[in-house]
């Protein structure tokens, strides 16, 4: 078989595989558009004092967008291999090292204690599923924004019906 021809069939793959393997361990990414992500990370008031967790960070937009325009540390975590390496990547071709990290892993199992922001682009489901972990490893007054999806029986203090962000505070 011809080289190239080869290449091409591992590459396309490749690329099959990548986008399967989320569907596999349950964790679909769809990226939220920037003018969202501002929008999170506005409606939060986001700033330099801040270190931020993105749950289920994927491309990393949130957790970048969140250093290199509002100041904060942010920290993403993400359960694909693949996303966690780009983001390493970009990490050190945006020079942030010193500001953004990523993390691999199942957010549910990773401390967020850290955090005095939380960003989240998940189901209802999960959201309400994270419910008790972040009530129990959070500290009071820490804020934790989420996109599209809301918590049953949270009350957001604030809300963007356009963008559908909601903002709880702790």
């Amino acid at each position: 078989m011809n080289l190239i021809l080869e290449f091409f069939l591992v590459f396309i793959l490749a690329v099959v595989v990548w986008m399967l393997w989320p569907l596999v361990i349950g964790a679909g990414w769809i990226p939220a558009p920037k003018k969202v992500v501002r929008k999170m990370l506005q409606l939060a008031s986001v700033g330099a004092d801040d270190t931020l967790f993105e749950l289920g960070s994927g491309d990393g937009r949130i957790i970048f967008m969140a250093a290199k325009e509002f100041g904060a540390k942010a920290v993403g975590i993400e359960a694909d291999p693949v996303r966690v390496l780009w983001t390493l990547i970009w990490i050190r071709l945006k020079g942030l090292k010193d500001q953004v990290s990523v993390l691999w892993g199942n957010f549910f199992k990773k401390n967020l204690s850290a955090a005095s922001v939380v960003t989240i682009y998940q189901s209802t489901n999960i959201n309400n599923r994270l419910k008790d972990k972040l009530m129990r490893e959070l500290k009071p007054g820490t804020r934790v924004v989420s996109y599209s999806f809301t918590f049953d029986s949270w009350e957001p203090i604030k809300v963007d019906e356009e963008s559908k962000v909601y903002l709880y505070k702790l």
